[in-house]
Parts: C-alpha cells; sequence; structure tokens
C-alpha cells in the first residue's frame, strides 16, 4: 500500500513574508526611538511582519515577550490580525496561562464567531468553565462548533455529567448534533465507573439518527470495550452496516486486554475472509495474541504476510514479531526479525534482551544494555528488570547494582516484577540484608515478592527466617503459589525440618488450592533422604501420584551416600541411569559409594563407564569480585597474574587430604577430566579463589565466592579451617545454596 505523498508546495504571498520575517530577531522592538529596526513605509498598515512575528512568539510560548510586543504594535499602531490572536490564544489555553487568556479577550472587543470560539476553546483549556460558561451564555450567534468546544472541554476534563447535559440541551434546542460532537465525547470515556453516562450517550446516538455514522457507532463500539463491556461491544460492532479497521482493532484490543487472545485472532481470520483492509495496529494487534497463545504457525503466516507488504521494517510491527518468536522459543528467527527493523524502540530493544537472557546468553544482554546506555537511548522497566534478572544469574554485582540505581534514577523499576528481581538478584549475589531492604521497602507486597523473599532465605539456610517470612504471608492478602511452597519446603529440607515439610506439603491443596507437583515431592524425598529416613523416601518415591522422574532418584541417592546405604543406593541409581544416563552426579555418587564400602571393582565398572561414554562435567568454574573487577578460576588455574602468590598462600594454609578423601571423586574433578594425583584435590576452584580473596581483600571485609557446580566436601571443610584459621568470614555460593563460614563453622551446620 503506497504511503500518501505530500502536496506540492505553493510559492504564497504568506510564505514570501516568511522568508522576510525570518531575518528579523527576537529580540526586535517597534518603538519610535531604537534604531535596531524600523517600520518601512507603506507596511505600518499591513504589517505582516509584525504579526508573523507575534505569531511566532506565541508558538514559543514566550507570552511576556508577545505582551510587550503587542503593546508596541499599538504604540506603532499595527492592527493585530485575526490568525495572531488565534495563535496567542493557543498558546494561553496550552500554557494555561488564563490571565493572558482573559487579557487577549478584553482587547478583542467585538469579534467574530471564529475567535470567540478561540476564546472559548481557550478557557476550556485554561479549565476556566465558568469563564467558559458566561462567555458561551453572551454569544449572539453560537454554532454547532460553539457547544462541540464547551460538550469536548467538559468530557476532556472529567466533567462528563456536565457534557451530557449540554447536549440534552441541544437536543431540546433543535440543534442538530454532529457526529464530531459525539466521537470527542465517547472517545473521554474510558473507565468502567462512567458506563452509565456512555449508555446515556448511546441512547442519545440513536435518537439523534446517528447509529449508522461509521466514526460514532465505533466510536460507540470502542467506548464499550474500554468499560469492559466486550459482549456490548461485539453486539454493536455485529451491527453495523459499514466497518472500518479502527472498529476492528478496538475489539481486537478488548479481547487481548482481557485475555480473549482466542476470540481476537477469530477477528483477525474473519477479516480475512471478508476483505478487511489492513493496517500496522492490526498486525500489532494479532501478533501479540499469537504470543500469548504461542501461536507459532500462524505468526510465521503473518509475518510472510507483512513482509509481503513491506512492513516488517515497522517498529509497530517488527517488534511484536520478534516478541512471537521469543515467546516461541525460536530465538533465531527473532534476532533476524529484530535485524529488519529499520529503527527499534524501546519495546524491541526489551524484546530481545529478554530473548539473550531467556537461551543463557546473560553477557549479551549486558553488552546491549551497555550500549543503550551509551547512546542515552530510551529505557523501560522491562529492560531493566531483564538486566538485574541477567545479574541475578552472572551474580554480577557491580552491574545489577549499577542498574538498580539507574533504573531508581529514572522511575522505570516495575512495581510488577522490578521490586523482586532486585530482591532476587541481593539474594543472589549474598547481599540478603539489602534483600531484605528492597523487600520491606514495599508497601503491600505480592506473591512473586513474598516468593522472592521467602526462597532468598531458604538458599541462605536461614530455614528459620524462611518459615517467620511464610507465617507473615499467610497474615497477607497474597496468597502462597507453587513456587513458594517449593522454596518453603527446600527451607526445611536444607535444616532438617521433615515434620514441618510433611505439613507443609499437606497445606498446599487443602489451605490454598495449590496442587502438588513433582517438584514439591522432590523436596519432600530430598528432606526424608538427608536426614537419614530413606526407607519413608523409598516410599514416598514408590508411592507418590507422579511417575518418579530423574531427580526423585537423586535426591534419594544422595540421602545414600551421605548415610552410606549401599542397597538403596544402588536401587536409586539404577533408576536415575535409566532415565538420565549422562548424569555424572549419578555415577559420581555410586563410584563413592562403592568406595566406601571397599567395593572396588563395582567402583572400577562405575568409573570405566564414566569413561567410555566421555561424561565430562560443565567446566567447573569460580569466581571473586575485587576493586570491582571479576577473576575467574578453574581447576588446577595457573593463567592468573598473581598465580605464585595464590599457590603460596594454599601452601602456607597447609590443610591436609586423607588418602581415604582423596579417592572419592567430584564434579569438580570429573568436569577437569578423571583424576589420578591427589594434588587435583588441592587445587579446586574454589580453593584457588579463597587463596586470591585472602590476599586481596582486607580482613575486616567478607570473602564473597561464586561456584557453578556444588561445592564438594573437601572444598567445605577447607572453608570451614580458613575461617577458623585467618579469622576471616567466607561466604560461597554454589549451585545449590549458600554457605556462611565463620569462625571454623558453616550455616548449613553441615547439614547439605
Amino acid at each position: 500500500m503506497a504511503s500518501p505523498s505530500l502536496p506540492p508546495s505553493v510559492p504564497s504571498q504568506t510564505a514570501a513574508a516568511a522568508a522576510r520575517f525570518a531575518r528579523i530577531p527576537s529580540s526586535v522592538s517597534l518603538k519610535s526611538t531604537s534604531s535596531s529596526f524600523k517600520i518601512p513605509h507603506g507596511q505600518q498598515q499591513q504589517g505582516q511582519l509584525e504579526n508573523l512575528h507575534l505569531v511566532s512568539l506565541s508558538k514559543q510560548g514566550k507570552l511576556k515577550e508577545a505582551r510587550d510586543f503587542l503593546k508596541q504594535m499599538d504604540e506603532a499602531g499595527v492592527l493585530v490580525n485575526p490568525h495572531s490572536y488565534e495563535s496567542l490564544l493557543e498558546a494561553c489555553g496550552k500554557m494555561a496561562s488564563l490571565s493572558d487568556g482573559r487579557l487577549i479577550h478584553r482587547r478583542l472587543g467585538n469579534p467574530s464567531r471564529y475567535l470567540e470560539n478561540c476564546v472559548l476553546k481557550m478557557y476550556c483549556a485554561c479549565e476556566s468553565f465558568r469563564d467558559a460558561e458566561k462567555l458561551f451564555d453572551e454569544m449572539l450567534e453560537k454554532d454547532v462548533a460553539s457547544w462541540g468546544i464547551l460538550i469536548s472541554g467538559y468530557s476532556q476534563k472529567g466533567r462528563l455529567k456536565e457534557a451530557f447535559r449540554l447536549c440534552t440541551r441541544m437536543i431540546e434546542l433543535g440543534i442538530g448534533l454532529n457526529s464530531t460532537v459525539f466521537t470527542n465525547l465517547l472517545k473521554s470515556l474510558s473507565d468502567p465507573s462512567v458506563l452509565e453516562i456512555g449508555e446515556q450517550f448511546h441512547s442519545l446516538v440513536i435518537r439523534t439518527g446517528l447509529s449508522t455514522n461509521v466514526s460514532v457507532i465505533t466510536a460507540i463500539s470502542n467506548m464499550y470495550v474500554k468499560c469492559r463491556q466486550l459482549q456490548r461491544a461485539k453486539l454493536v460492532f455485529d451491527q453495523m452496516v459499514e466497518t472500518n479497521a479502527v472498529a476492528w482493532t478496538g475489539l481486537m484490543m478488548g479481547y487481548t486486554r482481557a485475555g480473549k487472545q482466542k476470540d481476537a485472532v477469530a477477528l483477525f481470520i474473519r477479516m480475512l475472509k471478508e476483505g478487511v483492509e489492513m493496517d500496522q495496529f492490526v498486525f500489532s494487534i494479532t501478533l501479540k495474541a499469537c504470543s500469548g497463545l504461542e501461536y507459532l504457525n500462524l505468526g510465521r503466516q503473518i509475518h510472510g504476510y507483512i513482509v509481503k507488504l513491506g512492513l516488517e521494517s515497522d517498529v509497530s510491527v517488527g517488534t511484536p514479531v520478534v516478541d512471537l518468536y521469543i515467546k516461541c522459543l525460536c530465538f533465531d528467527a527473532a534476532r533476524r526479525a529484530f535485524k529488519r527493523i529499520s529503527e527499534p524502540n524501546d519495546a524491541s530493544w526489551s524484546a530481545i534482551i529478554t530473548g539473550y537472557c531467556q537461551i543463557g546468553e546473560f553477557e549479551k544482554s549486558l553488552q546491549i544494555f551497555r550500549s543503550l546506555r551509551l547512546k542515552d537511548m530510551a529505557m523501560n522497566s522491562f529492560i531493566y528488570t531483564s538486566i538485574i534478572q541477567a545479574c541475578s544469574a552472572l551474580a554480577d554485582y557491580n552491574m545489577g547494582a549499577q542498574a538498580h540505581a539507574d533504573a531508581i534514577k529514572r522511575g522505570l523499576v516495575s512495581y510488577v516484577h522490578g521490586e523482586s528481581a532486585m530482591i532476587t538478584f541481593y539474594s543472589k549475589c549474598g547481599r540478603l540484608d539489602y534483600a531484605n531492604q528492597a523487600f520491606e521497602s514495599i508497601d503491600e507486597p505480592d506473591t512473586v515478592a513474598w516468593t522472592a523473599i521467602i526462597c532468598g532465605h531458604a538458599y541462605h539456610g536461614n530455614a528459620s527466617e524462611a518459615l517467620k517470612l511464610f507465617r507473615r504471608m499467610q497474615s497477607s492478602t497474597a496468597r502462597p503459589n507453587e513456587v513458594t511452597f517449593i522454596g518453603v519446603l527446600t527451607a526445611c529440607s536444607h535444616s532438617g525440618l521433615v515434620t514441618e515439610a510433611k505439613l507443609y506439603l499437606e497445606l498446599m491443596s487443602r489451605e490454598y488450592g495449590v496442587d502438588p507437583t513433582i517438584d514439591h515431592y522432590d523436596c519432600m524425598v530430598d528432606a526424608y533422604a538427608r536426614a537419614g529416613l530413606l526407607q519413608e523416601a523409598y516410599e514416598l518415591v514408590k508411592n507418590m501420584p507422579f511417575e518418579p522422574d530423574a531427580m526423585s532418584w537423586k535426591c534419594l541417592l544422595g540421602g545414600c551416600w551421605i548415610h552410606r546405604n549401599l542397597e538403596l543406593g544402588e536401587i536409586a541409581a539404577e533408576n536415575l541411569l535409566q532415565l538420565d544416563p549422562d548424569d555424572t552426579a549419578g555415577y559420581i555418587l555410586m563410584f563413592n559409594l562403592y568406595g566406601s564400602h571397599g567395593k572396588w571393582d563395582e567402583a572400577a565398572r562405575v568409573r570405566s563407564v564414566m569413561g567410555a561414554r566421555k561424561l565430562k562435567k560443565e567446566l567447573s568454574c569460580s569466581w571473586i569480585t575485587v576493586k570491582g573487577k571479576v577473576h575467574r578460576f578453574v581447576v588446577g588455574d595457573k593463567h592468573h597474574p598473581r598465580t605464585d602468590d595464590i599457590y603460596r598462600k594454599l601452601k602456607e594454609l597447609n590443610c591436609s587430604v586423607t588418602d581415604v578423601e582423596s579417592i572419592h571423586l567430584t564434579e569438580e574433578d570429573v568436569s577437569f577430566g578423571l583424576p589420578e594425583r591427589k594434588q587435583l584435590l588441592i587445587e579446586h576452584s574454589e580453593r584457588l579463589a579463597i587463596a586470591f580473596g585472602l590476599i586481596s581483600v582486607p580482613n575486616n571485609v567478607p570473602i564473597v565466592i561464586f561456584k557453578n557446580l556444588r561445592a564438594c566436601k573437601h572444598c567445605h571443610d577447607f572453608a570451614k579451617h580458613v575461617s577458623m584459621v585467618t579469622g576471616h568470614r567466607i561466604t560461597i555460593r554454589d549451585s545449590c545454596r549458600f554457605h556462611h563460614f565463620h569462625l571454623g563453622k558453616c550455616s548449613c551446620d553441615d547439614y547439605w
């Protein structure tokens, strides 16, 4: 569809005058004593340049200068033309300068009906309806435009009863209401609280015979949409003799906002069948509905149609295309669609950043964010929420704190998700104190916020505080959901609170109507297994109302390793490896369990299978931030600039490793390749990070380390030893939870 072209410019006398006026400085004076500007002979009557200057001042909002210039024009005998008065009155209305507006009104004397309407419009814009009504009543020749201005003025300011009163008065006087009056009125009805007035206007439309007017009946339909009366909107829509894209779009938008995406899609298909001409807004709304429904195939077809029409570079269409592909987990398609948008806006950037976070490319999302900040591009709250979530995943405290401060400065902390993301971010970065502050600053925490702070305490091992917060939540208006109970059950599991865990599992459906899932039962299995109640854990796995998954058997196997139960361990391992043959943790636990019972042939077979399957865990990595810089270490790392100092510190600590300990495998060993030497155990990544922290961080500053895999018992004991010998507080966040070490003890009480 070709874009409408602008008409060619036509030279005119006004344009020529404007060209001459461009040379007049804004400080020009018309006083006879001024030498900076003199009125040419013969121009005093017309005053074109002076009036152009007056219009310029009014358009720039320079009302004081305009007043002064008016005086000079009066003194010089230059007449002010109607167009200048119109511009001045418009400026007074825009700036709500009632005093200046009244001054202009007094100057007019006996104005034309057109200028009277301009004054009326100014009083309405300044919300001086007393002046507006007085002028309106004094007007000898009111036209439909005069009535429309006052009615629109009332409706735009939410004074709908006065607007309706005037409409009724028009009808009583036999003055015909035109479509413009009604459409302006109906646009102002945008809330369910004004439905009754909207119904009255609908009746007026029928009485005045405008029910066949396309623009009016479209406004009626959209009014019902805004008032959340979709059935009535649909009824009005279906009775329309003639429809336009605005009517279709309005109803589709209503369906989408009400969560009735299927109805919106059905309307789109009906549009196609009826051959209705479509615009960008129709495609945008339909794509949003497809995103909500994850209708990938239909979305692709619409995308193809958009490409055919040459609209994919339009940001209003391109952005929903990107969002659709991201919601449907087609990131490559989303990236290609994003590149075709000619001028991405904040919503476009937000969508692509969300996509990068979704596929785990958090560094890329931060890279885009930095670029946007550098270019001072427009941002929105969704961008900041995604960035905070990326920083949570990366445990990038510095970047996350900067983003939080920036969001606060710009007023872009999302109430719905942003505040909860902050709680999670600070919890995952080891700053539970800041997480508590962020939570307590929320006036009425919703379910997501309560869940975030409960889970934060659960993963820090603060079971008592997590359960205390849950009891507070029970007394609030927020209701716990599935994730909330995962946090509660995890807190119980990590602290040996088996009885409490059973109670909360039963409470879920009985008190809150939340049906337990396999994840909740796995938490319960974990609670039993950690506490040594292995038979109870096994019975639950066999009898729970779900088919056990790999995690069910892994939780049981973990308990069997802790409590050295080989018989149940073999059963758990067999089932685990049937469901997930490449789970390295299952092989490691069984190798260690056989080794602890002296069954070296069986242990050798397990290790042989691991080698044959070429099983390798994700590369183990630990990192620590010192003075804003992140230092990363892998097992046996010797690439750090201070490698010699780090290994010297490790040797100095002289924490011995027994022969029995060196036999056991850890996930870190498998990530590096199956070990043959004790040396690899001594060089695990978190030990290197701890040693670096000791030589880089002051004694009164805690050492905070993050690790991508679960910490092994040897390194856990090493951290306890270091905290006792050095007096340093050490915090380690592994893939499962936080461990806080101080004076030889860990916050987990060795229950992990």
